[in-house]
């Protein structure tokens, strides 16, 4: 059984930090490509980073470029996001997913996590 699990969701002021984890269980982990999405109520769900399965290519949106940086952790089966310089407008709930083999953002990921919710207060 594939589980992804997030954590690390909380509120924070504008300009503080988080750190986001997604544990991934049930799948070879380093084998697979890894992202991460925000969804807010009422919107369509965004892109927010991807890394590649080899760890050697990362891609991010342009809303969050040089201030989020994806990270994985293939000994700990653990996917991170730093998130730094927080705005409001990145308040949301931050799913991570996978897709197999991945060396680029794929069209569709097969696996979700539940989400963790991210809120930044002005």
């Amino acid at each position: 059984q594939v589980q992804l699990v997030e954590s690390g969701g909380g509120s924070v002021q504008a300009g503080g930090s988080l750190r986001l984890s997604c544990v991934v269980s049930g799948v070879t982990f380093s084998s697979y490509g890894m992202g991460w999405f925000r969804q807010v109520p009422g919107k369509e769900r965004e892109f927010v980073a991807f890394i590649a399965y080899n760890d050697d290519r990362t891609v991010y949106s342009d809303s969050v470029k040089g201030r989020f940086t994806i990270s994985r952790d293939n000994a700990k089966n653990t996917l991170y996001l730093q998130m730094i310089s927080l705005k409001p407008e990145d308040t949301a709930v931050y799913y991570c997913a996978a897709a197999q083999w991945r060396f680029t953002p794929p069209l569709r990921y097969p696996y979700w996590g539940q989400g963790t919710q991210v809120t930044v207060s002005s």
